[in-house]
């Protein structure tokens, strides 16, 4: 079931990127409205609109970017590696 929901995604790349820029945008409109920053700890929190949302994001793609060096660099082999 998840397979064929993720061959679902790639057949649609521009789609989900948009869907995704747009949820990222009600996020950031959300924590806006809704979030009260009086009690922020840090300066950060205070100041910039949807800091945690902008966070998360930049942390999901440092840590996308080092899985995809790690892979490259030797933890994926081929599936006949022992064979040999």
């Amino acid at each position: 079931m998840i397979v064929n929901f993720i061959d679902l995604l790639k057949q649609w790349p521009r789609t989900v990127r948009l869907l995704g820029a747009i949820l990222a945008g009600a996020i950031v409109i959300w924590s806006l409205a809704a979030v009260d920053t009086s009690h922020a700890h840090t300066w950060l929190e205070k100041y910039i609109p949807g800091f945690w949302a902008i966070f998360a994001f930049l942390a999901a793609c440092i840590l996308i970017f080092f899985a995809g060096w790690f892979g490259r660099s030797g933890i994926q082999t081929r599936e006949d590696y022992y064979d040999r």
